[in-house]
């Protein structure tokens, strides 16, 4: 990028050490869920980043113990007198690296690699707590920050266990805002600035199903004894069509979405969809990743391949997310989705369903005067080329919560999770240009919006 801003040029001082510090970020193993991982390295991620905050001259600096036994870290730095104030957001919480065999790199070991870094949140989102980081730093160095900021870095984001919403809930004044940039979502491609206007909600269940007090042999009880896991296999295949669509009973799925389109030839690219393969579902790409339901099953209980015992199986137990467009709501399409697994069961299985994870969807007001300021913030940031306005299929749910605690703040959202970050998949990585650029555009935007407000 070519730096003849004084902010470019001080950020593209400054990635160097942005680099450091994303290493370091990055080596915490991270995933909130104590089952996979050390609650410690979660606990050291919140103190990393409570420090980080600290050197940057911020107040009030806190490990917040949110309702679901994690910690989120929140820090206010006050700005001139009678400034707006602005809410930086990111999250520390990772997924977890799955299939570790397949990362080219060790996935919590920041690699440098084609012109990319990997390493398991380098995009998704501690990279995004080091794009507020470098955009205060930049602005420090020009004059200082013309606005007063809050910054929180939630820790359980990844798991949608809803920590940080209750907390909000509970201590309603904590993260008021003037305008609130979720630093969680991506540019559309590498090099076109993007802020994205909606986002899906989503719903988490885990159905357990059960048939047989206990497994029995398949050649003496195979035929009629029934069989818990093809119960299983029937149950789930209810929830699609033939062509792949999310068919929940009484779940609306013909949304369309009328803003920027996703042609079929670049999805199929950025989803590394294999030769020969079709897409499913029906309308346009963007019509299916933003503007329908989805659901996906995401684990499986039952017996590895290697080891298998011929045996009836007596239980089976799944997790099974649901993504939720704007302008449906959560609550009932778990209500739906509960219901279609009740009525859906075969041969009188027993099942039981359990709530696990659940968010709200969230559309933004693009109109807003934010958002003019963003569009000439990227405007610079990004020569010759003009904000886009996008959708994204994955869920925030602490923007639903945000927007309704705080009805009059405008809400942005950006970030560095772009198609070829692949984030939540093996070899996660960010583009260091899309982080350098989209640091000058966050401080260009704060410098903006103080303007504006002064009008």
């Amino acid at each position: 990028m070519t730096a003849t801003h004084p902010i470019a040029a001080t950020v593209a001082e400054l990635m160097p050490r942005a680099k450091s510090e994303l290493a370091e970020l990055v080596a915490f193993q991270s995933v909130a869920d104590p089952a996979q991982f050390p609650r410690s390295e979660c606990e050291a991620a919140a103190n990393w980043c409570a420090d980080a905050l600290r050197a940057e001259g911020f107040e009030d600096v806190a490990l917040l113990d949110t309702p679901d036994g994690t910690q989120s870290v929140y820090g206010f730095l006050p700005g001139p007198e009678g400034a707006p104030t602005v809410l930086l957001y990111a999250h520390y919480d990772v997924q977890p690296p799955l299939g570790v065999d397949k990362w080219v790199s060790p996935p919590f070991e920041l690699t440098e690699r084609d012109g990319r870094w990997y390493g398991r949140g380098a995009a998704d989102c501690k990279g995004g707590f080091l794009m507020h980081l470098l955009a205060l730093r930049a602005l420090k160095a020009n004059g200082g920050v013309p606005v007063s900021v809050k910054v929180i870095a939630e820790g359980s984001e990844e798991q949608g266990t809803g920590g940080l919403e209750r907390y909000a809930e509970a201590h309603p004044q904590l993260l008021a805002a003037d305008t609130i940039v979720i630093g969680d979502t991506g540019n559309f491609r590498v090099g076109l600035p993007t802020v994205t206007a909606t986002l899906r909600g989503m719903t988490m269940l885990r159905v357990t199903l059960d048939t047989l007090e206990g497994n029995l042999h398949s050649g003496q009880f195979g035929g009629a004894a029934p069989d818990a896991l093809a119960a299983m296999i029937q149950l789930l295949a209810s929830l699609r069509g033939p062509d792949g669509s999310t068919t929940v009973d009484g779940l609306t799925a013909d949304g369309t979405w009328g803003g920027l389109q996703y042609p079929q030839d670049e999805f199929r690219g950025d989803a590394k969809v294999r030769d020969g393969v079709e897409l499913i579902g029906t309308g346009t790409v963007a019509d299916r990743i933003w503007a329908r339901p989805a659901v996906t099953v995401v684990g499986i209980d039952c017996p590895p391949v290697v080891g298998a015992t011929p045996s009836v199986q007596a239980g089976a137990r799944a997790q099974i997310s649901l993504r939720v467009p704007p302008g449906q709501d959560a609550a009932e399409a778990t209500k739906l989705l509960t219901a279609h697994l009740h009525a859906h069961a075969p041969w009188g299985a027993k099942v039981e369903v359990e709530q696990v994870g659940q968010g709200q969807p969230f559309q933004a007001d693009t109109a807003s005067p934010a958002y003019t300021s963003m569009a000439d913030a990227m405007r610079v940031a990004y020569p010759g080329q003009e904000m886009q306005t996008s959708g994204m299929g994955g869920s925030i749910p602490l923007c639903s919560t945000l927007a309704t605690l705080y009805p009059d703040s405008e809400i942005l959202l950006i970030g560095l999770s772009e198609p070829e970050a692949q984030i939540h998949a093996v070899n996660e990585s960010v583009s260091p240009e899309e982080l350098e650029r989209l640091s000058v555009a966050e401080a260009l935007f704060l410098v903006n919006y103080a303007e504006s407000k002064k009008a």
